[in-house]
């Protein structure tokens, strides 16, 4: 193929990826009403090839907006509920011994386990202790699970879509650093408008049920999510995301980070940061940052991304990758607050 006929393809695979986020929007907006940030968000996320968390309160429809996505998208769905005693063979899968009865050699055979599907819910992934949230960080990270010694490939395309209910202490756990730092994008799913919430009511208590039509099969969510690879970015954009995550990092030498803890260089740190932070995100923000605003131009059609689509993203990749300090907390600041304020600090800043 040549450089024209791959140029050609790319401009109708855009087309092409527009056409399907419109179509999953609908096919989503039959049984969710609203929430069309998050719904935007997934959509990032499934082009971008990255993992989503669901945070919110019980009862504003997370797993239903997963599972209905599921559905429209023609794609192997599997549903984890995580639970105090769930192990992590339960998810991975296990080694069982079969007797040959011809020969009565035994022998170990995988079982694979539900992360062996292309859209994992994990569902209310806070409720089961670190060691089983650790069998995820494998397969999240790498795509595959080693088992007895053997390393199996996870089907592709392959997304954890987790949900989380912050309010809720009794019987759950915190989610370690580095299970967060998985996540592409953390998601907040608020309370519904009071329009919406009497379309809910509606739309709940009546006969009618809306069956969910596939909008894209494997192989070519595949071939988009390689097109979001191939899009170009300015290298300006590219050192605004970078610039954007080095100001989450408290600078070395201000007393907040502690003696010769990795921080970053003067003049770098926003001012909130400086305040607020104990500790900033990590080059996987960076990197999450460029891939999401590729996602998000291509879910419009557009070639290239620009600073807005990386502004437009920053929130959901960079919240739960910040650490408030003490200070933060006594405040009553949450790291949402800190990106929000961090968002206007940057208009602030030369381009």
């Amino acid at each position: 193929m040549t450089g024209r006929e791959k140029s050609t393809g790319d401009v109708e695979m855009l087309a092409d990826a527009a056409r399907v986020a419109d179509a999953l929007r609908s096919e989503v907006g039959k049984r969710v009403v609203g929430q069309q940030e998050v719904i935007d968000g997934l959509l990032v996320a499934l082009l971008a090839g990255g993992h989503a968390l669901l945070v919110g309160v019980p009862g504003l429809a997370k797993t239903l907006l997963i599972s209905t996505l599921a559905e429209a998208l023609d794609l192997e769905f599997s549903r984890i509920q995580f639970t105090p005693d769930l192990m992590p063979s339960d998810i991975t899968g296990t080694e069982v011994m079969e007797e040959d009865r011809g020969s009565g050699r035994r022998a170990f055979r995988f079982v694979p386990g539900p992360i062996f599907a292309n859209v994992v819910l994990a569902d209310e992934i806070n409720r089961t202790p670190p060691k089983t949230q650790a069998a995820l960080l494998q397969a999240m990270q790498e795509r595959n699970v080693t088992a007895g010694g053997q390393t199996h490939r996870l089907p592709e395309p392959f997304f954890v879509l987790a949900t989380r209910n912050p309010i809720e202490q009794e019987g759950t756990y915190l989610l370690p650093e580095a299970q967060l730092d998985r996540f592409m994008l953390e998601l907040r799913i608020e309370y519904p408008s009071r329009e919406e919430e009497v379309a809910v009511a509606m739309r709940t208590t009546g006969e009618a049920t809306h069956r969910i039509e596939p909008v894209i099969h494997a192989q070519r969510l595949l071939e988009l999510q390689g097109l979001v690879r191939r899009i170009p970015v300015a290298p300006s954009v590219a050192a605004f995301a970078v610039r954007l995550v080095r100001a989450t990092r408290p600078e070395v030498g201000t007393g907040r980070t502690g003696g010769g803890r990795p921080g970053t260089e003067a003049g770098e740190a926003a001012r909130v940061t400086q305040r607020y932070v104990a500790w900033g995100a990590g080059p996987r923000a960076s990197q999450a940052l460029v891939l999401g605003a590729k996602a998000r131009a291509a879910s419009r059609g557009e070639p290239v991304p620009h600073m807005e689509d990386v502004r437009a993203v920053a929130r959901a990749v960079l919240a739960h990758r910040v650490i408030p300090s003490f200070e933060a907390e006594a405040d009553g600041i949450t790291s949402r607050d800190i990106i929000r304020e961090l968002l206007e600090e940057s208009r602030s800043w030369p381009v």
